[in-house]
């Protein structure tokens, strides 16, 4: 029992780094000014914010350059009037604390699996936990996305509960400007799509996982100690 717990534990780790990285992947992706311009343009921010396209971009690329690379002011201007207020800021000073906490996961998760497939030389010992994991993402994000079909709204609310405790993400869609840029319609729809994404890279590294285990060598036979007749 004490040398199988090491190598649950181990396999555990493995499961979960897979699970954070292929997550972090799909939420990478669209955290880039095309995706964004795009969902944008399907939420009519320009009609919510009363911007023209241009200023639009401006405002937008502002506050995604603040969010991935910093400093985190969000104090971009247009027509020489802040576009978020000080509370919005805060937000999205806290949005920021959220993702960079989340991306060092990320990475650690990485080296995690870099390190584990060096030291399991690539054999079913750490394949199987990566299959695992690869599953497991999957099989939540469906179940997420089932509660998401039927209350997005209260699964929205849970999830700003339990990242921003402060209850600094009440925002007015009359009033501003934060989620007259990003409207709820944007969040569905990127939602979705993000989800769709861990789903594909899910099977991906399903897959993998399935055809390396298909080629990992059976553990070697028992060694078998000859036995003399007659002595």
């Amino acid at each position: 029992m004490s040398e199988r717990l090491p190598r649950v534990a181990a396999s555990v780790v493995v499961a979960v780094a897979t699970a954070i990285v292929v997550l972090a992947l799909a939420i990478f992706l669209f955290l880039n000014p095309v995706w964004v311009s795009f969902e944008q343009g399907r939420s009519q921010a320009a009609a919510w914010t009363g911007f023209s396209p241009a200023e639009l971009r401006t405002a937008t690329d502002a506050i995604l350059a603040d969010l991935v690379f910093g400093p985190p002011d969000f104090d971009v201007e247009i027509g020489g009037q802040p576009v978020l207020d000080v509370r919005e800021r805060g937000h999205m000073a806290d949005v920021r604390g959220v993702f960079l906490g989340f991306g060092v996961l990320a990475l650690v998760s990485v080296v995690t699996l870099a390190a584990a497939h060096r030291v399991g030389r690539g054999e079913a010992a750490f394949w199987r936990p990566v299959r695992s994991g690869a599953i497991g993402i999957a099989a939540a994000v469906v179940a997420l996305g089932l509660v998401g079909l039927l209350a997005f709204d209260a699964a929205f609310e849970v999830f700003h509960r339990l990242f921003f405790a402060g209850g600094n993400y009440t925002f007015d869609p009359a009033t501003d400007r934060l989620v007259q840029l990003f409207p709820y319609q944007f969040w569905i729809e990127t939602s979705f799509a993000v989800g769709a994404v861990v789903l594909v890279l899910a099977a991906v590294a399903a897959s993998i996982a399935q055809r390396r285990l298909g080629m990992s060598p059976s553990r070697p036979a028992a060694r078998q100690v000859p036995v003399e007749v007659g002595r």
